[in-house]
């Protein structure tokens, strides 16, 4: 096996399937010094199947900094390094993106290899219709925290794409739907490329359900993909909103007030809103 030229290589590995490796990114990770792994127990199967030999360094986000130093001291004494993560491409919601940037700011290649990343596997399968995305990844663990950041896409017109984890999945539909609204286009796609692949579509607000209908449903990984606000959909479901908050006995003003929190739609311009619903349906 031909020796590769002492640089940093970003070489994704299969997120489920182990037949998805490419043949550049054996040779590479069989051909390099050494192999970061975010867990060297997790790799070493693929590694074992491929006949990748190279000696292993952990590299994971309790370490990253130590192991980042290690690391671009092997490039400077012109050994190579292969960058992996547990599944996909590195530096995509995983450890990698220290030594990426340490590596270039030393004045060593950085070479990306094309494959596999949960993410895109499931954009390209969803048919939300769109033909640009925004990757988020993991939201914040805590509620206050991702309710924030989901409040802050809410007019974000291109499909959201997030990972989540199985423990937290539901806690995260259920906030999405409180703030996007139940009627927003969802897609779960969970254990993708694996023998229980699922790519489930279906309205925001019907999403716990279904997860809550199989307890198998809420096992694996998770990419959830959210259809882009549009100004129809989102008028749409603030009306629905000021609608219900009216015939609740709220006035115009706190009507008003309270969907544009619900919503994020602008107080003023609900409130003209429910000014027409108050007129055109005689409410009193």
């Amino acid at each position: 096996m031909t020796k590769t030229s002492p640089a940093l290589y970003v070489v994704p590995t299969p997120i489920g399937n182990l037949d998805d490796i490419t043949q550049r990114a054996i040779d590479v990770l069989r051909s390099v010094d050494w192999i970061a792994a975010e867990d060297t127990r997790h790799s070493m199967p693929l590694l074992k199947r491929i006949g990748a030999t190279a000696r292993t360094f952990p590299l994971h986000s309790h370490n990253e900094e130590g192991a980042t130093s290690r690391l671009v001291d092997c490039l400077s004494r012109g050994e190579s390094v292969a960058l992996v993560s547990d599944a996909g491409t590195p530096a995509v919601s995983d450890p990698g993106s220290l030594l990426v940037a340490r590596a270039r700011q030393a004045g060593f290649r950085v070479i990306p290899l094309p494959g596999p990343c949960a993410a895109v596997t499931a954009f390209s399968a969803s048919g939300l219709g769109c033909t640009r995305f925004l990757f988020y990844g993991f939201l914040p663990p805590r509620a206050k925290a991702r309710e924030d950041v989901l409040r802050s896409l809410l007019e974000c017109p291109y499909t959201l794409i997030f990972y989540e984890a199985p423990h937290r999945v539901l806690e995260t539909v259920d906030a999405m739907a409180a703030i996007f609204g139940p009627g927003r286009g969802l897609v779960l796609a969970r254990e993708l490329t694996k023998l229980f692949e699922t790519i489930h579509s279906c309205p925001l607000g019907d999403a716990s359900a279904w997860l809550c209908g199989d307890e198998n449903r809420l096992r694996g990984e998770f990419v959830l993909l959210l259809s882009g606000w549009t100004r129809t959909a989102n008028a749409s479901e603030s009306g629905r909103v000021l609608r219900l908050l009216l015939d609740e006995g709220l006035s115009v003003k706190q009507a008003a007030k309270l969907a544009s929190a619900i919503t994020g739609e602008g107080k003023k311009t609900l409130y003209e809103r429910a000014l027409a619903f108050r007129e055109s349906e005689n409410f009193s």
